[in-house]
């Protein structure tokens, strides 16, 4: 019933009957759009004060909680229509992936015909286009194959439906190096002099390639370490992680709530100038492996180093430092009641990326052996309850008088430290 309201919301409001179904590209990404346009809208007017019931607008707690049932059913329902907009793009991004990767062939296919008008065209040039193109045929069945999943890209999309850092900038390497042997390979097989294949097989020698090596063997084992750091922080309730609707390239730099992460950008950078120089390296001397040498690869190591510390000092486990009786102005002061409301401070109540309503909804406050849910109580541009620090819950009936313990459950399941409060008649 909220997903037909949304959608008829968002089709009135909109005034446009362009499709919005979730069958073709088009209509998802659409509806999508909408839908979160008419929830802003909306979220908006109760803000103001507008919108409200007469049967709950003389009373303060029964409009909140009106307006905090009727927002969550419209975050469940936008949700919903992210949820299909993000399939249906990783569905199409198989096929932006395999044009991508031919367009990279063609132009290398234009640059080495550009350098070799006056220079002629060489065995070199040669077996670097056949190492390319060997590259980009298993890159499009793999896109063929995975095309479900985001084609290519499927194996650095994280379990967090989002671009995993780690495992890019390993791929990257492993997809350099796999080049590079495939055109080391390509000439091997076409040389004639044994003179010749003599370089050729010296210069996959570990002296040569020692350095890349060494930052290969590196970054692989970072992207491997950080899965497991981040599944068992996970499972210690010492990080909280939300899926994102679909994936993107700026998760590449950024934390999951969108901010930029020091630890993320400088290894993608000082990854991406170390790979430009070692492939100006190999266009030099496409007989060996590219000689990175040590101080570059130490660089490259401190860089990887610092982005693996960054992952294990990440995150943290929500905690409740205060419970204080919420007073409205001109209210008495008392102890805590049922029927009062209470507001609880701490830290960590909202992970990084939960700031939408329809994850905002999810959090539980546990008073005894009752469960509150956390009312949305918004405000012009986003919500004044929850928040990241605080957050105010009423004490229902149901709570017996006496002490009891009060705990949060975030949008991720992850449980505070129990906070103790006496509950008076």
């Amino acid at each position: 019933m909220a997903v037909q309201e949304a959608r008829g919301d968002t089709g009135a409001e909109g005034g446009d009957s362009g499709c919005t179904c979730g069958d073709c590209p088009h209509g998802a990404g659409e509806g999508h759009r909408r839908a979160v346009a008419a929830f802003l809208r909306r979220r908006d007017e109760f803000a103001a004060g507008r919108g409200l019931p007469a049967a709950v607008a003389h009373s303060v707690p029964a409009s909140r909680q009106w307006v905090s049932e009727e927002l969550t059913q419209r975050a469940e329902a936008v949700a919903a229509r992210g949820r299909a907009e993000g399939a249906t793009w990783l569905a199409r991004l198989w096929l932006r992936t395999v044009y991508t990767v031919w367009g990279a062939v063609t132009a290398l296919l234009l640059t080495e015909a550009l350098t070799a008008i006056g220079a002629g065209w060489t065995g070199a040039r040669t077996a670097a286009l056949l190492a390319a193109l060997a590259v980009a045929v298993a890159l499009t069945a793999a896109c063929f194959f995975h095309r479900a999943r985001g084609g290519a890209l499927a194996p650095v999309i994280g379990e967090d439906n989002r671009m995993s850092t780690s495992r890019t900038v390993a791929v990257c390497w492993v997809l350099f190096i796999g080049y590079a042997v495939l055109l080391l390979a390509a000439r091997l097989a076409a040389a004639s002099d044994p003179a010749e294949r003599d370089t050729l097989v010296s210069g996959l020698g570990l002296a040569r390639g020692a350095g890349l090596l060494t930052v290969l063997a590196v970054v692989c084992g970072i992207a491997v370490l950080v899965r497991r750091v981040v599944g068992l922080r996970i499972l210690a309730q010492r990080l909280q992680k939300v899926p994102a609707h679909r994936p993107r390239a700026a998760d590449l730099l950024t934390d999951d709530s969108g901010r930029g992460a020091f630890a993320d950008i400088q290894y993608v950078a000082v990854s991406a100038v170390a790979l430009l120089f070692a492939a100006v390296r190999l266009a030099r001397r496409p007989d060996r492996l590219p000689d990175l040498p040590w101080g570059l690869a130490v660089v490259v190591l401190i860089s990887a180093a610092t982005y693996l510390a960054g992952k294990y000092a990440e995150g943290g486990r929500p905690v409740i430092l205060s419970v204080v009786r919420a007073r409205e102005p001109g209210d008495l002061d008392g102890p805590v009641r049922t029927g009062d409301d209470i507001e609880i401070r701490g830290a960590g109540f909202v992970p990084p990326g939960a700031q939408t309503a329809d994850h905002l909804s999810r959090m539980v406050v546990r008073i005894g052996a009752v469960d509150v849910h956390v009312p949305l109580v918004p405000v012009t541009g986003g919500f004044r309850n929850p928040t990241d620090t605080a957050l105010t819950v009423p004490v229902p009936a149901d709570v017996e008088p006496g002490p009891v313990d009060i705990q949060v459950v975030t949008a991720t399941g992850t449980a505070t430290n129990r906070y103790p409060v006496h509950v008076t008649e």
